[in-house]
């Protein structure tokens, strides 16, 4: 009888775990199968006891309490805080609205909380009764009870107050009670950033709970251990044991792809940065993330700062009117989705079966009065429709129906149906039977296109087959575009020593990319976004900085910009105090326990960040190095009573700030960074006073970015003015000075002074010019006698060497790739070749024949000028001459025979012999 009851208990709990919603979590589902069936509108992924420890014989203590507080809290709302997306108008009545709404509530509503974090809030009747039943049963150590009150106190649901100290309490709690990794990942967390001051920041003791977690199953704890002994947090680094705590989680993520429908699970980006909404951390124009290559710019037919929503209204008039691909374009934005649109399979294939009307007959003729290029757009259409049917998107799952697509797409060279034709083959849907050789024809037409999927399936076909030449250089084409299984294979390769010697560090980074890419599986980007999109930075920051743990660098970058939010001054504060508590310092009060301690967990993450290779957030370091204001001044027993004064304020420290913006310059992707070189310059600090070098440093950031024009000018002006100050008062500073050549030589030196003269100019000139005659003599012996480019050319142009089109595009050779590498994806696009001068190629013969097109020219221009002055005299001195000659009739003919004879030229004492030396009188 007792084995019976226990029975239809267990029974009755399994029914109630089944139709327990997915709501605020009150459910309790296993902990692995939790997060890959997580749905989106759960904050928290529903991580429960029951699967972590075996059934229990007998009911827990304090399990009837249990039971009554989750039919309470089942039937209580979801918190406020979530569910509700608010976007920002975009015209203009509502744009005045808005930010009239928001500056009224800045001057009128703006005013500290009446009550502190200690005071606890008025919780409701139902929820107080729920809270009741389970501290009854915490009490008697029932660890579902403890679990619920943890989460109660740390995410806040059914709108209970968030409360980390306690929430800290009730995780320990149960952690020590069974050793339940969920309980010791928030453990962990909370140790490792000291969030709400709940438990003091300690690395060592979170790297500790995190390693016990990771053990007991915990993707999210895996992924934290292997990111901190990768990085060096609370350890020293491990190569070793952070590739086997990611290697565990690319296992997984590979798990959770290849389990969704043919072809794999489709993985959306959710991760993005907030900062980027405002044009980056500096603002629009300023940050790398807005400036330079990555800037935003506009052309007669595109506006780039236009609204997401006037480009879709604009696409859908477009397609109104029979532009086919505005109609394409709406079709992928459908299918695909977007941060802010959902996917939406029905209308995508109604604009996908729209493109494909216009150029087939429903019995898949073509039509014959198509419009020119209609055939690519079509089969790209069919393909989508193809993989819409073959795996069941927004229409019943139908193979017949997908090979028909997939036929008519490969009719026009379509690569997504090849490749989809090849899984059908090689997986046998549709078919009566496997047949890899055909799918391998297929897969080997599609990747010939560059489509990454193919190409990793023909990589994989080699691995079978034993190629793992042919199988890695397949990889690295579809790991150029972050293709999650060709970084896995790759990251499998340099782990085991496939085909290449082993590499700890490649292998730990290839992994880190496959279990970052699968963000659905272990973080929560989505949620952070909604709360964050509906003004709920506490909630936002909490989800951001639990994935920052995890090494997400567009998490850590969040997580400092939302910190950053909390201590920042205004220059009114002392008019009108409370504008410098912004809505989002109130709302994240509870975080941290002090301004300071935000600027230091601030400080933290930029760091974080910026290891990781973001520019800004290296910026970031160096302004935050500069200002103190993560930093105190150390305070030691025997310091003088003025040093203990200044103890534990701000404490600047120049050179690390230095240090910081040289590095970023030496990206010459930011010209904020270059700025800044210049005004440490200038000014002193942190670096020697030097005009000259600083006025380098302005010019190229000018040079950098165009937007950058009007501040270097200010400043400019102001270090010209500096400078000249500095020479007239006999300062020791070195002024503003003109490029020198350089005075190796006697001859340089008479270069610079101005003495060198026409002679040796000319000299110098025929001599160079002989000596690129003979080098372009010996190129064109060491290319062949017909100018054809020699093997290396040719090995560097079809990639097989250094420098090639390949080595460029991976910027290393195969044996010497590293994936991350390319950490100027983000920030800036340069590549090795970024010194090179266009200029450099122009040819040098060129440049002679201008010369002397230039040097006639003159030479004909002072001819004519001759000729026209000659002209000139002339005239005048006919008119001078009958002038005279009139003259000398009314004198008479004696007076007129008595002029002496001047003979053929005029002598020296004459008046026209000036004018006979300047030009001749026509003589």
């Amino acid at each position: 009888m007792t084995t019976r009851l226990q029975q239809l208990w267990l029974l009755l709990l399994l029914l109630f775990l089944t139709h327990c919603g997915p709501g605020w979590t009150a459910s309790f589902e296993p902990e692995a199968s939790s997060i890959a069936t997580e749905e989106a509108s759960s904050i928290v992924a529903s991580e429960g006891i029951a699967a972590e420890s075996s059934p229990a014989p007998l009911p827990l203590p304090g399990q009837e309490d249990v039971k009554a507080a989750q039919a309470l809290l089942k039937k209580l709302p979801p918190s406020s805080r979530r569910w509700s997306r608010y976007n920002r108008p975009s015209g203009f009545f509502s744009t005045l609205t808005y930010y009239f709404k928001w500056l009224f509530t800045l001057l009128f509503l703006n005013t500290p909380s009446s009550t502190s974090n200690s005071t606890p809030r008025k919780l409701s009747v139902p929820l107080t009764t729920a809270v009741d039943h389970l501290q009854r049963a915490a009490t008697l150590s029932n660890p579902d009870a403890l679990y619920i009150l943890a989460d109660l106190n740390f995410y806040g649901g059914a709108n209970h107050p968030r409360n980390y100290t306690t929430a800290f309490e009730y995780y320990n709690s149960l952690a020590s009670l069974n050793g339940n990794a969920t309980a010791q990942y928030h453990v962990a967390f909370m140790y490792a950033t000291g969030i709400g001051a709940g438990v003091p920041r300690d690395q060592a003791k979170a790297l500790l709970y995190h390693t016990f977690a990771a053990d007991g199953g915990n993707i999210k704890s895996q992924m934290t251990a292997g990111y901190r002994h990768h990085a060096g947090i609370g350890s020293a680094r491990n190569c070793e044991v952070s590739v086997d705590f990611y290697k565990e989680v690319a296992d997984k993520a590979i798990e959770y792809v290849r389990s969704g429908p043919p072809g794999g699970r489709a993985l959306v980006k959710e991760g993005y940065y907030y900062a980027d909404d405002k044009g980056g951390v500096y603002g629009e124009g300023a940050s790398v993330s807005s400036s330079g290559m990555n800037a935003k710019h506009s052309n007669p037919a595109s506006d780039a700062h236009a609204a997401f929503d006037d480009v879709l209204e604009y696409l859908d008039l477009m397609s109104r009117k029979g532009e086919t691909k505005a109609t394409f374009g709406l079709a992928r934005l459908h299918y695909d989705g977007s941060r802010t649109m959902r996917q939406d399979y029905k209308l995508a294939k109604e604009f996908f079966l729209d493109i494909t009307r216009r150029y087939w007959t429903k019995d898949g003729r073509v039509r014959s009065d198509t419009e020119p290029g209609l055939e690519v757009l079509a089969a790209k259409a069919a393909g989508y429709l193809g993989r819409m049917f073959l795996r069941g998107e927004g229409v019943d799952q139908d193979f017949s129906k997908a090979r028909i697509w997939f036929k008519r797409g490969i009719d026009n060279g379509d690569a997504l149906s090849q490749y989809s034709m090849g899984i059908m083959h090689l997986s046998g849907f549709g078919m009566p039977k496997r047949d890899p050789v055909k799918a391998a024809e297929y897969f080997s037409a599609a990747a010939d296109q560059d489509f990454n999927s193919a190409q990793v399936r023909m990589g994989a076909l080699m691995v079978d087959q034993g190629d793992l030449t042919t199988a890695t250089r397949y990889f690295d084409l579809a790991a150029r575009n972050g293709h999650i299984e060709a970084l896995y294979y790759l990251g499998e390769m340099a782990d085991q020593g496939a085909g290449r010697d082993r590499s700890c560090q490649q292998a730990a980074l290839y992994y880190k990319l496959v279990a970052e890419k699968a963000e659905k599986l272990q973080s929560h980007f989505e949620e952070a976004n909604d709360a964050y999109d509906a003004g709920d930075q506490e909630t936002a920051l909490l989800l951001n900085m639990m994935a920052a743990e995890q090494g997400y660098e567009v998490a850590q970058a969040n997580v400092a910009y939302l910190l950053e939010q909390t201590y920042r001054t205004s220059p009114l504060a002392r008019i009108m105090p409370y504008l410098l508590i912004s809505r989002t310092a109130q709302k994240m009060s509870s975080i941290t326990a002090s301004a300071t301690e935000s600027a230091t967990l601030a400080l933290i993450y930029w760091t974080r960040s910026a290891k990781q290779a973001n520019i800004d957030s290296l910026l970031k370091m160096g302004d935050y190095y500069l200002s103190g204001i993560a930093s105190t001044a150390p305070q030691s027993p025997t310091s003088s009573p003025s040093a203990q004064a200044r103890a534990g304020r701000p404490h600047s420290e120049p050179e690390k700030s230095a240090q910081c913006y040289t590095a970023a310059s030496e990206t010459h992707a930011s010209a904020q960074a270059l700025f800044n070189l210049g005004w440490l310059h200038e000014h002193g600090v942190g670096a020697a006073r030097d005009y000259h070098l600083a006025k380098r440093y302005y010019d190229q950031a000018s040079t950098t970015n165009a937007e950058a024009y009007l501040p270097v000018l200010v400043a400019l002006t102001r270090l010209r003015f500096r400078s000249w100050w500095n020479g007239m008062s006999g300062g020791s500073v070195r002024g503003i000075e003109d490029d020198e050549l350089p005075t190796n030589d006697a001859k340089s030196a008479r270069k610079v002074k101005g003495e060198y003269t026409w002679t040796e100019w000319f000299a110098d000139f025929l001599a160079a010019d002989q000596e690129i005659y003979e080098r372009e003599l010996a190129e064109a012996a060491a290319g062949g006698e017909d100018g054809d480019i020699s093997l290396g050319g040719i090995d560097r142009l079809a990639g097989e060497g250094p420098g090639g089109v390949l080595a460029g595009e991976r910027r290393f050779r195969d044996d010497e790739y590293v994936p991350g590498a390319e950490w100027l994806g983000r920030n800036s696009r340069r590549s090795e070749d970024d010194d090179y001068d266009p200029s450099d190629d122009i040819d040098d013969g060129i440049l002679e024949t201008l010369i002397i097109v230039a040097l006639a020219g003159a030479l004909a221009f002072l001819v004519y000028w001759r000729q026209v002055r000659g002209l000139r005299n002339r005239l005048e001195e006919e008119r001078r001459r009958r002038l005279e000659g009139g003259a000398a009739q009314v004198q008479g003919p004696e007076q007129a025979q008595g002029e002496p004879d001047r003979g053929v030229f005029p002598h020296p004492g004459d008046p026209a012999f000036a004018d006979w030396v300047a030009g001749g009188i026509g003589h």
